[in-house]
């Protein structure tokens, strides 16, 4: 497949950079702490579906210009919406974050700074978040007499659990970085200063695996989520039997038994 030129995109909010196998992916509008509106979603999704179509790339890194992570949805652009806007616009943002949490690729965000209601949403739907020392999460939704709706009363409960979901969410109390660790909301927190390059070295980790058995791993992770054990057990047997006919599986067994580093290909 013909590789997707995604430095040649269009895009006005986002930065795009490639650093080998990586995609990095930066939330560019400083000034209003990279808040979320329709362009930017619009970019969003350009994005994701150009990494998704790009076979070079395995990996993506996800983070904010500036003091924002992403401060939330544009409240400008949302001031004047009816309930007809108001569930467009949420079907819209649910629609780009689940191809986020759906891509066959691992998508790590690692939060530099505000990641308040559409911006804990965004980072809630990447497999792993790194945070800043400086990051702050939360769902305040509620002091606009609205609720989290780009999948915040879905995704933060099955992260935290729903008793402290439903605290940070009725309260909208912010949570630094810590105490986010504490509760499972991010997996680590690191000095700002380190937090891309730790970001990089986790995803170079992850992307000397098998590309396969990663994608594999994370469907079977996301849709036994949703399934009774019994079911769920039966999802993983079918994706592993997908892994055990792969090319990618016996070079990763014959390296072992010849004490080698394995050279996987994706196949």
């Amino acid at each position: 497949m013909k590789r997707v030129a995604l430095k040649d995109l269009n895009t006005e909010n986002i930065k795009v950079d490639i650093e080998g196998f990586v995609a990095i992916i930066t939330m560019n509008r400083p000034k209003a702490l990279n808040a979320l509106n329709n362009q930017t979603l619009d970019e969003l999704n350009t994005i994701i579906d150009s990494i998704s179509a790009d076979e070079e790339i395995l990996g993506v890194i996800i983070t904010g210009e500036g003091k924002g992570f992403v401060a939330g949805a544009d409240i400008v652009q949302m001031q004047p919406y009816k309930a007809e806007e108001g569930r467009n616009y949420a079907e819209y943002a649910q629609g780009t974050f689940n191809k986020i949490e759906a891509l066959g690729k691992p998508v790590i965000a690692a939060v530099n700074g505000y990641a308040l209601g559409g911006g804990c949403e965004l980072s809630m739907s990447c497999d792993l978040r790194i945070a800043s020392e400086r990051a702050v999460f939360g769902q305040p939704e509620v002091n606009l007499g609205v609720i989290p709706c780009f999948g915040g009363t879905q995704r933060l409960p099955r992260l935290i659990g729903s008793g402290r979901a439903k605290e940070l969410i009725f309260t909208g109390r912010m949570v630094k970085a810590d105490e986010a660790a504490a509760i499972g909301l991010v997996n680590k927190v690191v000095p700002a200063e380190e937090l891309l390059s730790e970001a990089k070295n986790m995803m170079t980790t992850i992307i000397s695996k098998a590309p396969m058995a990663i994608k594999y791993s994370k469907i079977s992770i996301n849709k036994g989520a949703d399934l009774d054990l019994s079911n769920a057990l039966e999802l993983e047997k079918d994706l592993a039997a997908l892994t055990f006919a792969s090319e990618d599986k016996d070079e990763g067994m014959t390296a072992f038994l010849e004490k080698r580093t394995p050279k996987f290909i994706n196949k």
